[in-house]
């Protein structure tokens, strides 16, 4: 047997890419590249210069890549909520509000159609295509999201970074109810009778309460639990080093899950409402490393697994009509349903430009689409799988390379504009 064949290739390549997601973020701190785009690339040739290497198409292995776009996402849930060191409030949280009631909405509906029109896709399939690409992604956008917790008092995330961590935090989960429409489409027809009033009850009114219930009372446990006067005196803290993060994680997902909620904003919720127990203890630092390690590995895989499935045909039979779309979603349509949502808002038109533009597509989209694809019956899977990895792959090379030097501008405004003023960066319209 050949040194590359079979088992051998698959340990190498794990070796390789574990690596370089250790190295990597150093080398590409200034750089106008993303790590995803790196590692998609790597996946692109690597599969590309060992044919022996298994196929990694999705439709070919729909449980594998189910699990591991869910996990990947849970994880960096966490990790997003740990990161937020604003207090949960409706008003100082108003961005947020619009960019889910406005950007979201529109977005989806703008995509429908297009999907439904443009691409001669049926209704469910056109309703599965609008809620897949309707959740921003805290995956593969940690260059425009908040970095970690901050433990000095009174510290604030900057309005832009503060947008795109929470939207995507929550949005990610508030995919769900539609992909649950499309799935009922897809078994029972367009006629509302035979699905709507099951789905509004079930769906969106009991999923959404239970995963907002259960998130925040398994964060709020955990936080009594680990930040009190007992576990002081046990040094509890200082011995379950970042496991806790991931205990909070699964726990959150779980239970939510079992009582017919929504994991994904239960996990989202748990985050902050861990944080909010104690918000200036510096272990808080411990639980979001970790937790964003393990995020850092997770993604490479799926990235890696994205590019093979490129070179493997992922796009085979795509004209300009799907290129069209995608550019049209990436390019028009989130900037612009962005930009109206934040019309009037908490941030300045700098700002605005850059929240509205930085809408990610990631790992999310692809879980949604792996998870319809198994529970409902979509005439048009395959050519599903391949519009929404073109959006990834898209955003990945699109707001890669835009990410690092748009911020560092705005960054270098926002300060300039403090100094001027006298006052905090963070609390600095631009």
């Amino acid at each position: 047997m050949s040194p590359v064949d079979g088992p051998a290739a698959i340990f190498l390549a794990v070796g390789v890419a574990t690596l370089t997601a250790a190295v990597l973020p150093r080398l590409l701190v200034r750089a106008p590249i993303s790590m995803p785009a790196v590692f998609l690339a790597m996946g692109a040739l690597g599969f590309w210069l060992l044919p022996q290497l298994p196929d990694p198409s999705p439709s070919e292995h729909p449980d594998i890549a189910l699990h591991l776009t869910e996990v990947c996402v849970i994880v960096s849930l966490m990790g997003a909520g740990l990161a937020i060191n604003r207090p949960f409030a409706w008003r100082t949280w108003g961005t947020t509000w619009r960019l889910l009631g406005i950007t979201m909405p529109l977005s989806m509906v703008a995509v429908g159609v297009l999907g439904w029109v443009g691409l001669g896709l049926g209704v469910a399939s056109a309703m599965l295509l609008a809620a897949a690409l309707a959740p921003t992604d805290p995956v593969l956008a940690t260059e425009v999201q908040v970095s970690e917790p901050v433990d000095e008092p009174g510290t604030q995330d900057d309005e832009a970074r503060f947008a795109l961590t929470s939207e995507a935090g929550l949005n990610d989960g508030l995919a769900f109810p539609f992909t649950y429409a499309a799935i009922a489409v897809s078994l029972s027809g367009v006629a509302p009778g035979g699905w709507l009033g099951r789905w509004f009850l079930l769906d969106v009114v009991w999923r959404l309460s239970v995963g907002v219930a259960i998130g925040f009372l398994v964060g709020w446990l955990l936080g009594r639990l680990f930040f009190s006067s007992i576990a002081e005196r046990l040094h509890i803290t200082e011995h379950t080093q970042g496991f806790v993060a991931l205990a909070a994680t699964f726990l959150a997902y779980g239970a939510a899950e079992l009582a017919e909620g929504y994991g994904f904003v239960a996990v989202f919720v748990c985050a902050v409402a861990l944080r909010g127990t104690e918000r200036e203890h510096e272990y808080h630092k411990v639980l979001h490393a970790f937790v964003e390690q393990i995020e850092r590995l997770l993604t490479v895989a799926v990235i890696v697994l994205l590019g093979g499935a490129l070179v493997r045909g992922a796009f085979t039979g795509f004209g300009w009509a799907e290129v069209g779309l995608v550019l049209f979603f990436l390019l028009v349509v989130r900037p612009l349903t962005g930009w109206v949502a934040l019309q009037g808002g908490r941030t300045g038109p700098r700002e605005r430009a850059v929240v509205a533009f930085f809408g990610v597509r990631g790992v999310g989209s692809l879980f949604y689409i792996a998870y319809a694809v198994q529970e409902g019956d979509f005439a048009d899977a395959d050519r599903l799988w391949g519009i929404v990895a073109l959006v990834v792959v898209g955003s990945v090379l699109i707001h890669g390379a835009a990410a690092t030097p748009v911020m560092r501008a705005l960054d270098r405004r926002r300060d300039r504009r403090a100094r001027t003023a006298g006052g905090d960066p963070a609390e600095t319209p631009v």
